[in-house]
């Protein structure tokens, strides 16, 4: 792991890292909020709801298998002779946005989570803290401006294979969004926070 010797020694002397006690201490990062199966009104019943805590590679391998279990595969015997397959959306663009994220939020002067909604029409995946370093409110989301508050944490997930290059994820996302047939991906960046909506099919 690339937690690194300075951590290794910080452990003897019983002062372990913050990247450490992130990946190792089980500690709740995220927090998968109540799915609502209905957009509009926020009294909508609850269908399902977990906190998720653990580790940082656990929470989000735990995070993706609930996604994945409520991203229905629709089959249309209507439409053409043969039956067609679609999904309502590209579970590679919800983990691009997802790894975003834990790789982008701050872990500092805050105790909010990471929150995902899945509503009936969209997700939305908020992620505490606004835009750092180069990358602004009016620049968010555009091709090649990038920056990285926790790079420790961008290797610990690259070690894990959650990210293969860093600097393109949601340019992928939004990729895959188009080639699946929904809408782009839309984006309401504040100073405190980021929130990515993945809108479904029309």
């Amino acid at each position: 792991m690339l937690i690194g010797v300075s951590s290794y020694h910080r452990m003897k002397q019983h002062q372990p890292s913050w990247v450490f006690c992130q990946l190792v201490k089980h500690r709740r990062i995220f927090y998968l909020a109540p799915m609502r199966s209905f957009c509009v009104l926020m009294a909508d019943p609850v269908i399902d709801e977990e906190d998720i805590g653990g580790t940082l590679v656990e929470m989000l391998r735990r995070t993706e298998e609930k996604l994945s279990a409520h991203n229905r595969t629709m089959i249309d015997i209507v439409s053409s002779p043969t039956h067609n397959k679609e999904i309502a959306y590209p579970p590679a663009a919800i983990q691009q946005i997802l790894y975003n994220a834990a790789l982008h939020r701050t872990y500092e002067s805050t105790n909010s989570p990471v929150r995902v909604y899945w509503f009936n029409d969209r997700i939305e995946i908020i992620s505490p803290g606004g835009p750092y370093g180069n990358v602004t409110i009016e620049n968010f989301g555009s091709s090649g401006i990038t920056d990285y508050r926790n790079p420790n944490i961008a290797d610990v997930l690259k070690t894990f294979g959650f990210i293969q290059s860093f600097g393109r994820g949601i340019a992928t996302a939004r990729k895959l969004m188009q080639e699946n047939g929904n809408p782009d991906l839309e984006f309401q960046t504040t100073s405190s926070a980021v929130v990515c909506v993945l809108r479904g099919k029309s």
